[in-house]
């Protein structure tokens, strides 16, 4: 860079952020409550500032000035000078360097000490204090960046909601164990693409990645002290930028390149993104960007005190997301995913909160109306969490349509029918069946239910049937925290058994659950390594656990066990792809008959009887038939049969009455490796097994 000059000249509002024109950079940072922003440059390493200058312009609200002669890779940092007053909100502090909340590239890592904090860590006076040491030398720097990636061979695979099978994976996890991955690059964006990840995916049927957050992300403090490390990164430190661990040396073209492959085996990209809250924490948090910039602004705070943040999220703070700015950095942010790294969808963590008024959850918030209208963001897959810890902070099936969202009451559901809970038919029969009773208005359909068994949040499915109590003693917190009830059942032992006759039933009641998840209406979700029975230990919380813990243990693919285990899970996927009636795209309710005298869907119990009102409440009924049938174009009328059996016995089933047509047994979790076969009009289904059953009528025949 040529020498540097006396000031910076008046730039432009917009863009926000650094944005270089090929003759300069231009700067751009919101805050509508600081006095005056400097901005700060650093020799390359970040050690050493080695100018400032006073961002010359306010336009709009937005800090703007622009470097003549400055280059990509130049490193910064800003200062935000205004009233230091808690009390009212404002927590100005020019001797802490903010991090741009643009920033699409992070240099250095987070050293924690109490400098980071805009107070006086040890005073009396806690946060209405004030501290004067310089936080830079322990502040990660923002970096200029140039986008010059060609995309213009790339195929968005489009994928409709009604085929999506979504796979849940964390990029660190997936590979950090892979021995096919070369060394250096496993855990990184550059062993996500790699071929045998993509193979295996391919091969499972998988249409969607869902990466757990990828937004360069902070490391507790309170986990370093404890020497643990956050490992799930759902403490977002910048909204632009990629996780530096995860380019493995390299840099975000690692990432672009890695979504265009898997465009190119025709897997989308989905990302798991955390605009609820970031990793400033609460009131006594550090200062390290939005805090320090406008905290009146960007963070929601106690009416009666403004002081105080509110915590409707669980981690100290939470975005204040009916602020314009605040939603606009927020749809930069997943814009510039989309469009910069070719990003299929979003799925938001707490996606309740977003949606937040002073009077509770609004559907019709702004944010979602800015997402929806958008051209380029409402045209994505869009997931959201339905709920946070706040007032009223559950909405499944509240938000509008667009979105897809995580069906806890599916997950918890099913895990509860295939335990031998009492009680569960009725519900069962709800999750199944696409969850229309929250799910059918506004012309939302069946998709809108992500249903899974596992997320990343809880037992993967290996430890849902090994493990009866959390074991979260690695975590250092007195196996206290997690979920308290997990709806598992151990089937005899706690935790790792040689017992044959405990492990064929887990391996039995696993592929039931199986079964069902692909059976049902809605898009399924399964949870990486599930496929080939991934343990955690017991571990139910594993969201500090960067280790063997957490990570895939690719070993357990070339097991017996693990093995027939993805070639039962590839087999369900398969069948799901095969039949319509599997992933209805339309809601059904028993009422349009495809022909034959058969409903769309209709129920019955193993007798071949429809239920009746005490059936349905018949707290021991543990037995579940479910037909779905669907006339396709030519004629032929499809009908697939569910048969659930979750009793400690085995039952005769009588089939429901059907045309005179050959029925044939598609899968049998009780007996997995055996062919499609023919039966009669009884089948006789093990106990915790499910069994798929077909028939298809001739083309043309009534």
């Amino acid at each position: 860079m040529t020498p540097l000059p006396d000031r910076l000249s008046p730039g432009s509002p917009y863009p926000l952020g650094a944005t270089f024109d090929g003759l300069g950079v231009n700067f751009a940072v919101f805050s509508a409550n600081a006095e005056r922003i400097e901005l700060c440059l650093f020799e390359r390493t970040g050690r050493r500032e080695i100018a400032r200058f006073d961002l010359p312009e306010w336009t709009d609200e937005v800090w703007h000035g622009y470097l003549p002669d400055a280059r990509p890779g130049l490193l910064y940092g800003y200062r935000a000078h205004g009233r230091y007053a808690p009390e009212e909100g404002h927590r100005f502090n020019p001797n802490k360097l903010l991090l741009d909340p643009y920033a699409r590239q992070i240099a250095g890592q987070l050293r924690w000490t109490d400098a980071m904090h805009g107070y006086r860590v040890r005073s009396p006076r806690k946060d209405l204090s004030f501290d004067r040491r310089d936080s830079a030398p322990s502040m990660p720097k923002a970096v200029v960046t140039i986008d010059n990636f060609d995309w213009s061979g790339d195929v968005r695979p489009n994928t409709p909601w009604s085929e999506t099978v979504i796979y849940e994976a964390h990029v660190r996890g997936l590979t950090k164990l892979m021995k096919d991955v070369e060394p250096g690059s496993r855990g990184t964006f550059t062993g996500l693409a790699h071929p045998r990840v993509i193979d295996h995916l391919k091969r499972l049927g998988i249409t969607a990645i869902e990466l757990m957050p990828i937004h360069a992300f902070a490391q507790d403090r309170f986990l370093e002290e404890k020497g643990l490390r956050n490992y799930w990164g759902y403490s977002t430190l910048g909204y632009f930028a990629p996780e530096q661990r995860y380019m493995g040396g390299g840099d975000a073209n690692d990432l672009r390149m890695a979504v265009r492959l898997l465009h190119a085996a025709g897997i989308e990209v989905i990302l798991d993104v955390v605009y609820n809250h970031t990793c400033e924490g609460s009131e006594l948090g550090p200062t390290l960007s939005w805090r320090g910039l406008d905290n009146a602004t960007y963070y929601r705070l106690q009416q009666d005190n403004w002081r105080y943040c509110v915590n409707d999220t669980g981690t100290g703070n939470t975005l204040n997301l009916s602020k314009a700015r605040v939603i606009q950095m927020v749809a930069d942010s997943l814009r510039y995913w989309a469009t910069s790294f070719g990003v299929d969808g979003f799925r938001f963590d707490l996606g309740l909160t977003l949606g937040r008024t002073d009077h509770g959850f609004d559907p019709g918030a702004g944010f979602f109306d800015v997402l929806r209208q958008d051209p380029v963001l409402g045209r994505l897959k869009l997931i959201t969490e339905p709920w946070d810890i706040g007032p009223g902070g559950y909405a499944l099936g509240g938000f509008p349509p667009g979105f897809a969202e995580w069906n806890d009451k599916y997950r918890d559901t099913a895990r509860r029918y295939w335990r031998g809970d009492a009680s569960q038919r009725g519900e069962l029969a709800a999750r199944l069946s696409g969850s229309g009773d929250l799910f059918d208005r506004r012309a939302r359909r069946p998709w809108a239910s992500v249903n899974y068994l596992a997320s990343h949040d809880g037992f993967p499915l290996g430890d849902l049937v090994s493990y009866e109590e959390r074991h979260n003693e690695a975590n250092g917190e007195g196996n206290a925290d997690g979920h308290g009830e997990n709806f598992s059942r151990n089937w005899g032992v706690e935790g790792p058994t040689e017992d044959e006759n405990i492990l064929a039933i887990r391996d039995r009641v696993r592929r039931s659950m199986l079964v069902t998840l692909f059976s049902s209406l809605g898009t399924p979700m399964l949870l990486a390594g599930d496929e080939f029975g991934h343990s955690q230990g017991g571990n139910n919380n594993a969201y500090c656990q960067d280790n063997e813990i957490s990570w895939i243990d690719w070993s357990n693919r070339e097991t017996e066990r693990g093995g027939a285990l993805f070639a039962f899970t590839r087999r369900v996927i398969e069948l799901r792809k095969r039949f319509q009636m599997l992933r209805a795209p339309i809601f059904l309710y028993g009422q349009d008959s495809p022909g034959h005298g058969v409903n769309d869907i209709e129920w019955f119990d193993e007798r071949g009887e429809q239920f009746s009102v005490d059936d349905w409440n018949n707290p021991e009924g543990r037995a579940l038939a479910m037909r779905r049938a669907v006339r396709c174009d030519d004629g032929r009328v499809e009908a697939l049969t569910l048969l659930l059996n979750a009793s400690d016995e085995a039952l005769c089933f009588h089939l429901p009455p059907a045309p005179d047509v050959p029925r044939t047994v598609l899968v049998d979790s009780a007996e997995p490796d055996r062919e499609p076969f023919a039966i009669g009009h009884e089948y006789e289904v093990q106990a915790y097994a499910a069994v798929l059953v077909c028939w298809i009528t001739g083309a043309g025949e009534e």
